[in-house]
């Protein structure tokens, strides 16, 4: 028997699928590509992104010159092969989408929200690109429709975030993520596994720091080596060793333990571009990777949020 309350498979944590069971969603996400940069990318804060970046993170991208009432009509066309009558949440998931005066975010939101089948916004962005003007804008935003604002935290240590050339601390995250809770805005926190020299007791402890803030929702990601990136020299030049699939999944199995229950965990492992993937290669077979931690977590028999509350620091 199933011991996880917010399960209705064999899942020990509480899934996205899950989620929207239980809210009666049937919604896909649009990937769109609004053309921002990054304040490590233009040199406000520093230059080259960090050092994994390869595009930002927008693998699925179209190109940003498409027009994005285009890119949204080919996603639907996509989407509706599989479910004809689908609706899409429109996922700004390139760069950082707050980084723009705010005429231009009222543009390209208003501009998605008024296109047919788009049922809401999920908005990918650092926590210092949130102006009080953006986060007034988000906040009415929030009460026309289902948005949910994407922030990447990645670390809960500062000499981690100095070493991918992240140009944001633990506080700076803290105050981005505390503004947009205290207008009852939905966030969810993308976490790195793999970066430089963190071990497993960093990577647990970067989620028991996040647990503690209690995020709506959480998206563990394995740091993917990508041809051309400052990362991958790194490989080549033999300072940078990938985690190994058992740690990898090892360390997921922890950082469930850790989060709070009722955090929905929005993806545990993420994407690499296969065209441009150099590590690690096991990566490749996603299916392998959850089966691997569900099968972890049963043998264990553990669950996402047993030692929530519970757990020592490293």
């Amino acid at each position: 028997m199933n011991p996880f309350p917010y399960s209705n498979d064999n899942k020990r944590y509480k899934s996205l699928a899950y989620e929207n069971s239980r809210r009666g969603l049937k919604v896909y996400k649009a990937v769109i590509d609004a053309g921002l940069s990054c304040p490590n990318i233009d040199g406000t804060k520093g230059t080259g992104g960090c050092i994994y970046c390869d595009g930002g993170s927008g693998y699925f991208t179209a190109s940003p010159a498409v027009p994005i009432n285009k890119q949204l009509a080919d996603e639907l066309i996509r989407i509706r092969k599989k479910v004809p009558d689908a609706k899409a949440v429109a996922y700004f998931q390139a760069h950082s989408n707050t980084y723009a005066p705010l005429a231009v975010l009222q543009k390209m939101f208003e501009t998605t929200l008024s296109h047919e089948g788009v049922c809401g916004l999920a908005v990918a962005t650092r926590a210092d690109c949130l102006s009080p003007d953006v986060l007034d804008y988000l906040a009415e935003l929030n009460f026309r429709t289902n948005l949910t604002v994407e922030l990447g935290l990645q670390t809960a240590f500062d000499e981690t975030a100095a070493k991918i050339n992240r140009c944001h601390s633990l506080a700076d995250f803290r105050q981005g993520y505390s503004a947009l809770k205290s207008r009852g805005i939905r966030v969810t926190v993308h976490i790195i596994n793999g970066l430089p020299d963190e071990t497993e007791d960093m990577m647990t402890e970067t989620a028991r720091v996040l647990g503690k803030m209690r995020p709506d929702g959480v998206k563990i990601h394995l740091l993917h080596v990508i041809n051309g990136t400052c990362l991958h020299d790194m490989l080549k030049r033999g300072q940078y060793i990938p985690m190994s699939l058992e740690s990898y999944t090892n360390t997921v199995v922890r950082q469930l333990e850790v989060l709070p229950p009722e955090t929905t965990i929005e993806r545990l492992t993420g994407d690499g571009d296969r065209r441009t993937l150099v590590a690690p290669l096991w990566s490749r077979d996603k299916l392998r990777v959850l089966g691997t931690i569900d099968k972890l977590m049963a043998e264990r028999n553990t669950w996402q949020g047993r030692l929530f509350g519970k757990e020592t620091p490293v």
